[in-house]
């Protein structure tokens, strides 16, 4: 995709929208080391631990990226690779990847690595999550547009717009069912 491309896919931009932000100027590492108070009944580091830091991570980007307060609006997809184990020493390492107008979808990536030994981190997850600006009033805000810096960052943002189509497809078509099965006199 180009940079005229992606420039003419976001939406419209309104007066007063903020200048394009670089991919970079909001990408972040959390690193945590994994302890026994992180573990479920099979000895491994319980998944919602994992998603604490996601969440944690990608709400530092969103903040970032934004210029204030953003809040989680819907965790797209968690997919767990591999058990993170005592010891592991964890890396959740995230970035904008697409923006609309008050909202952003952050891609994360967690990696972990023994924490007493020199063998290179390998990835044990990833998440997209979207999150929306918003002000004092918990109103939502505008938030600058992304711009991609590397051929990696376009194809993020491309999938981004692929994955918003299908988040807005669903919720039309879940919609669309409610409605017909409220007419047709069932409830929830």
């Amino acid at each position: 995709m180009t940079d005229q491309a992606i420039s003419e896919a976001r939406p419209q931009e309104a007066p007063g929208t903020p200048e394009p932000k670089p991919t970079s100027a909001s990408r972040t590492t959390l690193s945590h080391i994994m302890t026994g108070s992180d573990t479920n009944l099979l000895g491994t580091v319980h998944g919602g631990v994992i998603m604490k830091l996601v969440d944690d991570a990608a709400g530092a980007v969103a903040g970032r990226h934004s210029g204030g307060p953003a809040v989680t609006a819907s965790m797209d997809e968690m997919v767990f690779l591999e058990p993170v184990r005592v010891g592991d020493l964890v890396h959740v390492k995230a970035q904008v990847n697409w923006t609309g107008r008050s909202s952003m979808e952050v891609g994360v990536r967690v990696m972990a690595e023994r924490w007493n030994e020199s063998t290179p981190a390998t990835q044990v997850g990833s998440a997209y999550l979207v999150f929306a600006a918003v002000d004092a009033d918990g109103k939502p805000r505008p938030v600058p547009p992304v711009a991609p810096e590397s051929e990696r960052d376009k194809r993020r943002y491309q999938e981004a717009q692929i994955r918003r189509t299908h988040r807005l497809a669903r919720r039309r078509a879940i919609k669309e069912l409610r409605e017909k099965r409220a007419a047709e006199g069932f409830g929830d």
